[in-house]
């Protein structure tokens, strides 16, 4: 009779317990935003991420891979988030969004070798862009016109084949572009694109109180002024105030 009741106890006792909420953030190799470094994955969102999971008492596991495989795992699996995300309002009903960890102009990059860049953006339609399978980005290239997109597994082939001539163009943010420039890569501007806010973009059946939680603690963040902080200690400008409700979605 004890065993019986003990092993009644046992099975009780879980439905009892408060189910643990655990997040799993997935993300992609893209300094100085999410990137690996020493066997740990690091970065301005990835820092982000931490403070606000910590703040709204989430617990959560980080992941990085490629960005497609990245999107498609947020999208169609619950539970699980990709950042830095752009937002868009195609992409606003897929998911259940916490914004900004970044808000950036975007602008097109060509090679630092003396040539010219083009002189509109009808002549740079002519050219050939390169970007990242699944990335915001590739969207806004074709919303433009753009027809020559070579699609890389994530950034850094993307810039390797800007170095190399394969690509003309090469679309990213303001805050990326002026890492790669302090990378000493030779790249420069081109010309620039619309802004974007980006934030993490998480499976749209996520409970709705857990991304309530996580964007008042991103707001919290941004209005202490520690979102500032992680931008400066990574050299780069803070984000444009937005924590007032232009990015809340």
């Amino acid at each position: 009779m004890k065993t019986l009741l003990l092993t009644l106890c046992l099975s009780l006792a879980p439905l009892s317990a408060p189910l643990a909420e655990t997040l799993h953030f997935v993300t992609e190799e893209y300094a100085p935003f999410n990137y690996s470094r020493d066997g740990r994955i690091t970065g301005i969102a990835v820092e982000q991420v931490a403070a606000i999971t910590k703040a709204a008492g989430v617990d959560y596991t980080i992941e990085i891979m490629p960005w497609a495989r990245a999107f498609a795992l947020a999208e169609n699996q619950p539970m699980n988030c990709v950042f830095t995300a752009g937002y868009n309002r195609e992409r606003a009903g897929r998911f259940a969004w916490v914004n900004p960890l970044l808000k950036d102009e975007m602008v097109l990059l060509k090679r630092k070798d003396g040539s010219k860049g083009p002189d509109s953006m009808q002549e740079a339609l002519t050219m050939k862009v390169g970007s990242q399978r699944g990335d915001f980005a590739v969207e806004a290239l074709e919303d433009l016109g753009f027809k020559d997109i070579d699609l890389a597994v994530d950034i850094d082939i993307s810039v390797r084949k800007l170095l190399s001539g394969r690509i003309d163009l090469m679309p990213t943010s303001i805050k990326t572009y002026e890492n790669l420039v302090n990378q000493g890569q030779p790249v420069e501007k081109a010309m620039l694109m619309a802004g974007q806010i980006y934030g993490l973009a998480c499976h749209k059946d996520t409970p709705p109180d857990l991304i309530t939680r996580l964007q008042a603690a991103l707001d919290q963040l941004i209005v202490s002024g520690e979102q500032d902080r992680i931008f400066a200690a990574y050299g780069l400008p803070p984000n444009t105030r937005t924590a007032d409700g232009g990015a809340k979605k």
